[in-house]
Protein backbone atom coordinates (compact mmCIF):
# COMPACT_ATOMS: atom_id res chain seq x y z
CA UNK A 1 0.00 0.00 0.00
CA UNK A 2 0.80 3.24 -0.80
CA UNK A 3 2.44 5.11 2.38
CA UNK A 4 1.57 8.55 1.06
CA UNK A 5 -2.36 7.86 0.28
CA UNK A 6 -4.87 8.96 2.14
CA UNK A 7 -6.43 5.27 2.46
CA UNK A 8 -3.50 4.97 4.34
CA UNK A 9 -3.41 7.54 6.12
CA UNK A 10 -7.33 6.47 7.85
CA UNK A 11 -6.26 2.70 7.90
CA UNK A 12 -3.37 3.90 10.53
CA UNK A 13 -5.75 6.57 11.91
CA UNK A 14 -8.32 3.29 12.44
CA UNK A 15 -5.80 0.81 13.63
CA UNK A 16 -4.23 3.12 16.54
CA UNK A 17 -7.31 4.45 17.90
CA UNK A 18 -7.04 3.32 20.54
CA UNK A 19 -3.54 4.48 20.84
CA UNK A 20 -4.79 7.95 19.82
CA UNK A 21 -7.50 7.96 23.14
CA UNK A 22 -4.71 6.93 25.45
CA UNK A 23 -2.18 8.97 24.30
CA UNK A 24 -4.68 11.82 24.13
CA UNK A 25 -6.27 11.10 27.57
CA UNK A 26 -2.57 11.23 29.13
CA UNK A 27 -2.23 14.40 27.33
CA UNK A 28 -5.02 16.36 28.82
CA UNK A 29 -4.38 14.77 32.25
CA UNK A 30 -0.90 14.77 32.30
CA UNK A 31 -0.45 18.85 31.63
CA UNK A 32 -2.24 19.58 35.17
CA UNK A 33 -0.40 16.81 37.19
CA UNK A 34 1.21 17.93 40.07
CA UNK A 35 -1.12 21.06 40.19
CA UNK A 36 -3.46 21.72 42.80
CA UNK A 37 -6.44 22.07 40.73
CA UNK A 38 -5.42 19.54 38.25
CA UNK A 39 -7.68 19.35 35.78
CA UNK A 40 -10.28 22.60 37.02
CA UNK A 41 -7.49 24.63 35.19
CA UNK A 42 -9.16 23.93 31.81
CA UNK A 43 -12.12 25.76 32.98
CA UNK A 44 -10.50 28.21 34.81
CA UNK A 45 -7.70 29.49 32.66
CA UNK A 46 -10.31 30.00 29.85
CA UNK A 47 -12.69 32.31 32.83
CA UNK A 48 -9.76 34.04 33.69
CA UNK A 49 -8.55 35.13 30.45
CA UNK A 50 -11.66 35.91 29.54
CA UNK A 51 -12.60 38.51 32.36
CA UNK A 52 -8.49 39.89 31.59
CA UNK A 53 -9.69 40.69 27.95
CA UNK A 54 -13.41 41.73 29.08
CA UNK A 55 -11.55 44.33 31.25
CA UNK A 56 -9.11 45.52 28.63
CA UNK A 57 -11.04 45.86 25.43
CA UNK A 58 -14.98 46.65 27.17
CA UNK A 59 -13.74 49.01 30.15
CA UNK A 60 -10.55 50.55 29.09
CA UNK A 61 -10.97 50.83 25.43
CA UNK A 62 -14.40 51.04 25.21
CA UNK A 63 -14.77 48.91 22.21
CA UNK A 64 -18.02 47.50 20.95
CA UNK A 65 -19.24 45.09 18.85
CA UNK A 66 -22.49 46.54 17.51
CA UNK A 67 -24.55 43.27 17.99
CA UNK A 68 -27.51 45.52 19.94
CA UNK A 69 -27.76 49.20 20.82
CA UNK A 70 -27.75 48.00 24.34
CA UNK A 71 -24.82 45.78 24.72
CA UNK A 72 -23.70 44.95 27.75
CA UNK A 73 -20.57 44.04 28.90
CA UNK A 74 -21.71 40.54 29.91
CA UNK A 75 -22.76 40.56 25.73
CA UNK A 76 -19.26 41.84 25.02
CA UNK A 77 -17.78 38.93 26.48
CA UNK A 78 -19.57 36.09 25.37
CA UNK A 79 -18.97 37.29 22.00
CA UNK A 80 -15.46 37.99 22.57
CA UNK A 81 -15.01 34.34 24.51
CA UNK A 82 -16.52 32.67 20.82
CA UNK A 83 -13.61 34.39 19.13
CA UNK A 84 -11.00 33.21 21.93
CA UNK A 85 -12.70 29.84 21.63
CA UNK A 86 -11.72 29.26 18.35
CA UNK A 87 -8.05 31.55 17.92
CA UNK A 88 -6.82 29.27 21.34
CA UNK A 89 -7.83 26.20 19.60
CA UNK A 90 -5.90 27.09 16.34
CA UNK A 91 -2.89 28.24 18.93
CA UNK A 92 -2.63 25.72 20.76
CA UNK A 93 -2.22 23.36 17.99
CA UNK A 94 0.30 25.13 16.20
CA UNK A 95 2.27 26.02 18.90
CA UNK A 96 2.70 22.19 19.82
CA UNK A 97 3.81 21.54 16.85
CA UNK A 98 7.59 21.99 16.45
CA UNK A 99 7.72 20.05 19.73
CA UNK A 100 5.69 16.90 18.80
CA UNK A 101 8.69 15.05 16.99
CA UNK A 102 11.56 16.38 19.08
CA UNK A 103 9.67 16.24 22.39
CA UNK A 104 9.46 12.03 21.30
CA UNK A 105 12.50 11.07 20.14
CA UNK A 106 12.31 7.83 21.93
CA UNK A 107 8.93 7.09 19.53
CA UNK A 108 11.31 7.80 16.48
CA UNK A 109 13.30 5.23 17.28
CA UNK A 110 10.51 2.61 16.99
CA UNK A 111 10.76 1.57 13.45
CA UNK A 112 6.47 0.18 13.66
CA UNK A 113 5.36 3.61 15.76
CA UNK A 114 2.79 5.61 13.54
CA UNK A 115 4.38 9.51 14.24
CA UNK A 116 2.04 10.66 12.53
CA UNK A 117 -1.06 9.83 14.84
CA UNK A 118 0.91 12.46 17.35
CA UNK A 119 -0.25 15.71 15.56
CA UNK A 120 -4.00 13.92 16.16
CA UNK A 121 -3.05 13.36 19.70
CA UNK A 122 -2.32 17.29 19.75
CA UNK A 123 -5.88 17.85 18.10
CA UNK A 124 -7.68 15.36 20.31
CA UNK A 125 -6.44 17.38 23.44
CA UNK A 126 -7.08 20.89 22.00
CA UNK A 127 -10.31 19.78 21.30
CA UNK A 128 -11.12 18.60 24.50
CA UNK A 129 -10.11 22.32 25.59
CA UNK A 130 -12.09 23.46 22.74
CA UNK A 131 -15.22 21.49 24.28
CA UNK A 132 -14.84 22.85 27.80
CA UNK A 133 -14.83 26.48 26.95
CA UNK A 134 -17.80 25.71 24.73
CA UNK A 135 -19.57 24.65 27.72
CA UNK A 136 -18.45 27.43 29.46
CA UNK A 137 -20.15 29.63 26.72
CA UNK A 138 -23.29 27.88 26.20
CA UNK A 139 -23.96 28.43 30.06
CA UNK A 140 -23.10 32.02 29.68
CA UNK A 141 -25.52 32.36 27.01
CA UNK A 142 -28.26 30.16 28.87
CA UNK A 143 -27.92 32.41 32.01
CA UNK A 144 -27.74 35.69 29.69
CA UNK A 145 -30.60 34.93 27.06
CA UNK A 146 -32.70 31.74 28.10
CA UNK A 147 -32.43 29.53 25.32
CA UNK A 148 -29.99 29.58 22.62
CA UNK A 149 -30.38 29.79 19.07
CA UNK A 150 -30.81 25.96 17.94
CA UNK A 151 -27.78 27.21 15.10
CA UNK A 152 -25.28 26.24 17.70
CA UNK A 153 -25.70 23.13 16.47
CA UNK A 154 -24.05 23.75 13.22
CA UNK A 155 -20.44 24.51 15.29
CA UNK A 156 -19.46 20.99 14.80
CA UNK A 157 -20.07 21.22 10.98
CA UNK A 158 -17.95 24.20 10.98
CA UNK A 159 -14.85 23.14 12.93
CA UNK A 160 -14.30 19.84 10.49
CA UNK A 161 -12.55 21.57 7.83
CA UNK A 162 -10.77 24.03 10.51
CA UNK A 163 -9.68 20.56 12.75
CA UNK A 164 -8.45 19.14 9.05
CA UNK A 165 -6.76 22.45 8.05
CA UNK A 166 -4.80 22.52 11.35
CA UNK A 167 -4.07 18.90 10.74
CA UNK A 168 -2.46 19.65 7.81
CA UNK A 169 -0.57 23.03 9.48
CA UNK A 170 0.68 20.69 12.70
CA UNK A 171 2.55 17.82 10.08
CA UNK A 172 4.31 20.44 8.46
CA UNK A 173 5.73 21.97 11.66
CA UNK A 174 6.39 18.93 13.38
CA UNK A 175 8.56 18.02 10.86
CA UNK A 176 10.02 21.75 10.06
CA UNK A 177 10.59 21.73 14.22
CA UNK A 178 13.03 18.61 13.64
CA UNK A 179 15.04 20.49 11.07
CA UNK A 180 15.06 24.01 12.16
CA UNK A 181 14.86 24.21 15.78
CA UNK A 182 14.29 28.00 15.63
CA UNK A 183 10.72 27.39 14.16
CA UNK A 184 9.53 27.21 17.64
CA UNK A 185 10.60 30.53 18.68
CA UNK A 186 8.90 31.66 14.82
CA UNK A 187 6.13 30.29 15.95
CA UNK A 188 5.64 31.45 19.00
CA UNK A 189 5.90 35.18 17.93
CA UNK A 190 3.28 34.69 14.93
CA UNK A 191 0.96 33.09 17.19
CA UNK A 192 0.54 36.38 18.96
CA UNK A 193 0.82 38.63 16.26
CA UNK A 194 -1.64 36.01 14.05
CA UNK A 195 -4.42 36.69 17.51
CA UNK A 196 -4.43 40.41 16.51
CA UNK A 197 -4.97 40.06 12.91
CA UNK A 198 -8.12 37.53 13.64
CA UNK A 199 -11.22 39.05 14.53
CA UNK A 200 -11.12 38.32 18.10
CA UNK A 201 -11.37 41.31 19.69
CA UNK A 202 -13.35 43.83 16.88
CA UNK A 203 -15.84 43.06 14.34
CA UNK A 204 -14.29 42.40 10.62
CA UNK A 205 -16.47 44.71 9.70
CA UNK A 206 -14.93 47.37 11.46
CA UNK A 207 -11.61 47.46 9.40
CA UNK A 208 -11.07 48.81 5.65
CA UNK A 209 -11.40 46.89 2.90
CA UNK A 210 -7.88 46.81 1.75
CA UNK A 211 -6.97 45.16 5.10
CA UNK A 212 -10.17 43.20 5.76
CA UNK A 213 -8.61 40.73 2.67
CA UNK A 214 -5.48 40.46 4.35
CA UNK A 215 -7.21 39.34 7.82
CA UNK A 216 -9.05 36.51 5.71
CA UNK A 217 -5.81 34.62 4.66
CA UNK A 218 -5.57 34.18 8.37
CA UNK A 219 -7.20 30.64 8.43
CA UNK A 220 -8.99 31.63 11.99
CA UNK A 221 -10.79 34.23 10.37
CA UNK A 222 -13.45 32.74 8.58
CA UNK A 223 -13.97 30.11 11.15
CA UNK A 224 -14.16 32.61 13.79
CA UNK A 225 -16.97 34.57 12.07
CA UNK A 226 -19.04 31.93 11.32
CA UNK A 227 -19.21 30.53 14.58
CA UNK A 228 -20.19 33.66 16.04
CA UNK A 229 -23.00 33.53 12.84
CA UNK A 230 -24.65 30.47 14.32
CA UNK A 231 -23.74 31.12 18.28
CA UNK A 232 -24.53 34.54 18.65
CA UNK A 233 -26.53 36.04 15.80
CA UNK A 234 -28.35 32.69 15.02
CA UNK A 235 -28.11 32.34 11.13
CA UNK A 236 -27.18 29.52 9.22
CA UNK A 237 -23.51 29.19 8.35
CA UNK A 238 -22.14 30.73 4.49
CA UNK A 239 -22.18 27.18 2.73
CA UNK A 240 -20.23 28.27 -0.12
CA UNK A 241 -17.94 29.46 1.70
CA UNK A 242 -17.56 26.77 4.00
CA UNK A 243 -16.91 24.39 1.39
CA UNK A 244 -14.59 26.18 -0.13
CA UNK A 245 -12.94 26.08 2.92
CA UNK A 246 -12.85 22.99 3.16
CA UNK A 247 -11.48 22.33 -0.59
CA UNK A 248 -8.79 24.01 0.65
CA UNK A 249 -8.15 22.40 4.24
CA UNK A 250 -8.26 18.76 2.71
CA UNK A 251 -5.63 20.07 -0.09
CA UNK A 252 -3.36 21.32 2.90
CA UNK A 253 -4.13 18.46 5.16
CA UNK A 254 -2.68 15.88 2.31
CA UNK A 255 0.02 18.16 1.41
CA UNK A 256 1.24 18.40 5.09
CA UNK A 257 0.87 14.43 5.19
CA UNK A 258 2.99 13.98 2.01
CA UNK A 259 5.50 16.42 3.31
CA UNK A 260 5.76 15.10 6.96
CA UNK A 261 5.58 10.75 5.82
CA UNK A 262 8.13 12.13 3.12
CA UNK A 263 10.64 14.02 5.64
CA UNK A 264 10.22 11.55 8.52
CA UNK A 265 12.79 9.45 7.19
CA UNK A 266 15.48 11.45 8.24
CA UNK A 267 14.29 12.32 11.81
CA UNK A 268 16.83 9.44 13.10
CA UNK A 269 19.71 10.79 11.86
CA UNK A 270 19.15 14.55 13.19
CA UNK A 271 17.59 13.65 16.38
Amino acid sequence: MNPLSIRNLFKSIATNRELIYQMTEREVLGRYRGSIFGIAWSFLNPILMLVIYTLVFSVVFKARWGFSTSESKVEFALILFTGMIVFNFFAEVINRAPFLIIHNVNYVKKVVFPLEILSIVSIGAALIHAFISFLILFVGLVALDGPTNLTILYVPVIFIPFIVMSLGISWILASLGVYIRDISQVIGVFTSVLMFLSPVFYPLDSLPAELRIWVMLNPATFIIEQVRQVVIVGDLPDWGGLGLYAVIAIFLMYGGYVWFQKTRRGFADVL
